[in-house]
């Protein structure tokens, strides 16, 4: 199972934190697993630029939240027939809602859509705006389901200051309120899962790794760079 979050955890938000928050932190490759594997991929400068195998890894590391996430959920019991006898088997009560962040997220939101195969989907397009003082955030283009009493797994590969993901989250909440919110991301910074544990408590927070810290300009150290450009290519 991914570890939750402790105080001699590496790279841990701030000590400052409430520890019923980081309670809520699971962090997936605080131990030795093929998750690990996959993130030293993603990070190599030298492997990314294979952008196939670089949403292949993100794809796959949303398989591996997505299976941690399932052992959260409400199942119920069904009678099945096989062709040789009668059995129970466990059935998911219902599927997730899956929300993503366009378009960084689109590999790692098809790894937890591998998984929960008949999940709707939700999608956001936000960004940051540039060459401000401070980070500020625009959401553009939001499509969602009702969320009125449904599991919401909200997945964005790189959590840094965690704004866009906060903003992302309460402008989804007039298509209603989850009865139980995930978010997960791939890599986030100390701050930024700090942030969002503190805005948005009732989540219960995925992550592959948390980093160093950000860097002035708010990006993640070390890192892996624009996940959307080594997925699809540089914009301009």
């Amino acid at each position: 199972m991914a570890t939750p979050l402790s105080s001699s955890a590496a790279s841990a938000p701030t000590a400052a934190d409430a520890p019923e928050a980081l309670a809520n932190i699971h962090v997936v490759c605080a131990e030795p697993s093929i998750a690990n594997h996959f993130l030293a991929e993603l990070r190599d400068k030298d492997v990314q630029k294979d952008s196939l195998r670089f949403r292949r890894n993100l794809q796959r590391l949303g398989e591996i939240i997505a299976y941690r996430i399932s052992a959260h959920l409400s199942y119920t019991d069904k009678t099945i027939q096989t062709p040789l006898a009668e059995t129970t088997g466990k059935l998911l009560h219902d599927f997730p809602i899956l929300a993503t962040v366009l378009r960084a997220g689109l590999p790692f939101h098809q790894g937890f859509l591998n998984y929960f195969d008949q999940s709707p989907s939700a999608f956001v397009a936000a960004y940051r705006i540039e060459g401000t003082a401070q980070v500020q955030v625009q959401v553009d283009y939001l499509s969602a389901p009702s969320l009125d009493e449904r599991v919401l797994i909200l997945a964005d590969p790189m959590l840094a200051t965690g704004k866009s993901l906060v903003q992302t989250y309460r402008a989804m909440l007039r298509f209603g309120t989850p009865r139980q919110v995930h978010i997960a991301a791939v890599i986030a910074s100390p701050e930024g899962l700090a942030y969002v544990a503190r805005e948005i408590p009732e989540a219960t927070l995925w992550v592959a790794a948390i980093d160093e810290k950000l860097n002035e300009q708010a990006y993640i150290i070390p890192g892996l760079g624009d996940a959307g450009d080594l997925s699809f290519g540089s914009k301009l």
